[in-house]
């Protein structure tokens, strides 16, 4: 009964705090790395209405304006994405000298470099003359340009020409470099810390704990490592909060005998574990033993590791696929997947295509469930919910991290 009354009173607080979303024109979300927002009182008020502090066997999710309130989305990114180390990126795209690609988050939009002399580094991708992008996607560079005006810059950052400014007075090029960020990289990920001013110091030594902190020799003695080339990349777009997909991912398989069937049947399910560490959660499943000769992707057993506040690694058999989830307004989010496959079996296209199509199935799986979630909580049904506490605990400390992070410096 106290856990009822705790629910309804949650419940009832969260549909007077929530503004009814509107899917007519996404509001471009803006936030930034260098200034910390006051938060809206409704943000607060969304934040609060979680109870971290909760036993999971009595605890209520959080609130539905968390997944469709565009301040509280402007919160998580000055509070969440823009602090810390946050996964970019992979080293095969910028493996060789000269190598680029572009990226944004929230209202930063990025580059990440490899210079002439194999030295990664990472820029706001802005022109400081009139505030131009410099480069787009991805590919190979000896020199940023300016589409705009033509003021050019070394991949090291340092302004070499600047167009047409004869007659300019207290102008030092030295002075209109481009505005570096702090980069590193772990296994192989890129990682870029937006929060730490304007650096061009990399991290590498230290970024696995700051970023994995004791799950990190645990992910390294799992096979999460350089070995395994890049195989391709597929993006979607998902009509759905960015929390939604990385809710689905943590229900410790709960939703996975219901909705991906072929995948069940290559798994055991009742071994399902999970375990939590500082800003990572782990899940672990066996496989069921393949017949001999037969197709088979998933190996003996497979690893699933959420790394916050919004990347997936996922091992198992021979390949490795990663999920990065970048919110683009408060109900679309975009998923960046990544493959990764044993050199061994590089020239296996048979087995490469079939794997793929494996998993393009469970993706489609995937985001239909998501886009369901989301209509969901956009309904005057539903305010909160409950969670399962046998299989559920990692989709918890998901939400106790993002509210230590929401909660803090107001």
């Amino acid at each position: 009964m106290a856990i009822a009354q705790s629910a309804a009173a949650v419940s009832s607080a969260a549909r007077a705090s929530r503004p009814r979303p509107t899917r007519a024109a996404p509001r471009r979300i803006a936030a930034s790395a260098s200034s910390v927002a006051t938060p809206e009182p409704a943000a607060r008020r969304l934040v609060a209405a979680f109870d971290p502090a909760v036993p999971l066997a009595s605890a209520v999710t959080p609130p539905s304006g968390w997944y469709t309130d565009p301040d509280f989305l402007r919160l998580e990114l000055d509070r969440v994405f823009l602090r810390g180390w946050q996964a970019v990126g992979h080293i095969w795209q910028v493996k060789n000298p000269n190598d680029y690609f572009t990226g944004r988050l929230g209202n930063v939009e990025f580059v990440i470099c490899r210079d002439a002399n194999g030295e990664l580094h990472a820029f706001h991708n802005v022109c400081r003359h009139h505030a131009s992008l410099l480069a787009c996607g991805s590919g190979q560079k000896t020199c940023f340009q300016c589409p705009y005006h033509g003021w050019t810059y070394g991949l090291d950052g340092v302004l070499l020409k600047a167009t047409r400014i004869s007659g300019i007075k207290n102008f030092n090029k030295n002075d209109f470099g481009l505005i570096p960020i702090k980069v590193a990289t772990w296994g192989p990920f890129v990682l870029a810390k937006f929060d730490s001013g304007f650096s061009q110091e990399t991290a590498d030594n230290t970024v696995g704990d700051e970023w994995l902190g004791s799950a990190s020799d645990l992910l390294s003695r799992n096979g999460i490592d350089t070995s395994l080339p890049h195989i391709c990349r597929r993006e979607y777009i998902i009509e759905c909060n960015w929390k939604v997909f990385c809710d689905n991912y943590l229900d410790g398989g709960y939703h996975v005998p219901y909705a991906h069937g072929t995948l069940a049947s290559g798994l055991q399910l009742q071994s399902y574990e999970t375990h939590t560490y500082e800003r990572v959660s782990v899940q672990r499943c066996e496989s069921v033993q393949a017949e001999q000769n037969d197709f088979d992707r998933l190996g003996t057993k497979a690893i699933y590791a959420f790394v916050y506040p919004n990347f997936m690694i996922n091992r198992y058999g021979p390949w490795m696929d990663t999920n990065l989830v970048v919110p683009l307004d408060a109900t679309r989010c975009k998923v960046i997947f990544d493959y990764f496959l044993d050199k061994s079996l590089m020239d296996d296209q048979n087995f490469i295509e079939s794997s793929l199509k494996d998993s393009e199935q469970v993706q489609m799986e995937d985001i239909a469930l998501c886009e369901g979630v989301q209509r969901g909580l956009e309904s005057p049904a539903y305010s909160v919910g409950r969670y399962a506490p046998s299989v559920e605990m990692a989709m918890h400390h998901f939400h106790c991290l993002l509210h230590a992070n929401l909660s803090g410096d107001w």
